[in-house]
């Protein structure tokens, strides 16, 4: 067999001890679009064949291993001691994820793993990694997108956890890939509205519950900050006011500064966004987020120069059947809790 481990099917969150928690203060959390972290091993329920040792990429065991050190690297890099969360988009199943927290650099992380097979025709999932030691998993779900007028439809659902941190803070986690903007983007738009609809309703009724209630919203959206599905659906504008349910975007002010996660054809976008309530950003006690806008991640090693546009980009694995061995086309972003 030609990988690292046998296949699992993927379960909610392995159980955890009763001991006291760790504090977060200090601590960092992210998002990250791996760029296709895939095993070597044909799934029969999905479109996996580009990622197998006798497709035309080519895709095997040594590739697959530098795959894994490469984003072990950068995870590393984003706190040497480790985010105390980290949300994936485009993972294949939770076996990639053990692969990846087995890698040397993440080890001491102590990391337990949340993850939910999502009806993605590629079999691209969403995941989430977390310290034992400081979060404690009390719930996840998966969100399901579908469109009434295409019962064919299958996108990746939006994955939610409910999560306890030192102190007894509730903290609600969403991690969202929304479809791709492949086709057009008007005419693919309302596929991102209907995902930023399901995603708003699931808010609202924990806003409805409790005001001041922390939310973390992350995610490849496919849209930037001031497209419809996020600014005017989702209601997350780019100023902390958090009147009649509305939400802060902590990559508005990255976008406006023409800062981005990827780069298409030259120009920067933040695809990846991170999105607060007002419990994380202005609470009256508890943990609340650092920052008043999120990080981007962009070291020299994880970038490369493109010959035909003259800038900067993140040094991906693939380029078409071309393999370059890099780490991702997205940089991660990530924030920190105070």
């Amino acid at each position: 067999m030609d990988n690292l481990s046998n296949k699992k099917e993927g379960v909610p969150a392995e159980g955890q001890s009763k001991g006291e928690l760790k504090s977060a203060k200090g601590k960092t959390f992210g998002f990250y679009n791996v760029e296709n972290l895939f095993d070597t091993i044909d799934d029969q329920y999905t479109i996996d064949e580009q990622f197998l040792p006798n497709s035309e990429k080519e895709w095997n065991t040594k590739k697959y291993k530098e795959k894994l050190e490469n984003l072990s690297k950068v995870i590393s890099s984003i706190d040497k001691d480790f985010p105390l969360f980290l949300g994936f988009a485009e993972i294949e199943n939770k076996l990639v994820l053990e692969d990846l927290i087995s890698q040397k650099k993440l080890q001491k992380g102590n990391y337990g793993i949340v993850h939910h097979e999502s009806p993605d025709k590629r079999g691209i999932d969403l995941g989430l990694i977390y310290q034992k030691d400081y979060l404690r998993v009390i719930r996840s779900e998966n969100l399901e997108v579908s469109l009434e007028s295409d019962p064919d439809f299958a996108t990746r659902d939006i994955l939610y956890i409910q999560g306890e941190l030192q102190g007894k803070d509730e903290i609600h986690i969403f991690l969202n890939h929304w479809s791709s903007r492949r086709g057009g983007e008007k005419e693919t738009e309302h596929k991102r509205v209907k995902a930023a609809t399901v995603l708003r309703k699931e808010v609202d009724k924990l806003l409805a519950k409790n005001p001041m209630a922390k939310i973390v919203i992350m995610g490849d959206f496919n849209d930037l900050p001031t497209n419809k599905s996020i600014y005017v659906t989702l209601n997350a504008k780019g100023i902390p006011d958090f009147q009649s349910g509305q939400l802060f975007n902590m990559a508005y002010k990255l976008e406006k500064e023409d800062k981005g996660t990827y780069n298409y054809r030259g120009d920067w976008g933040m695809l990846d966004q991170m999105i607060v309530s007002e419990g994380l950003y202005a609470p009256e006690s508890g943990v609340k987020v650092a920052y008043p806008h999120c990080l981007v991640l962009q070291e020299e090693w994880m970038m490369y120069t493109d010959k035909k546009y003259g800038d900067k980009k993140p040094s991906r694995s693939y380029g078409g059947p071309n393999y370059y061995g890099g780490y991702s086309d997205h940089l991660p972003i990530y924030s920190r809790f105070n």
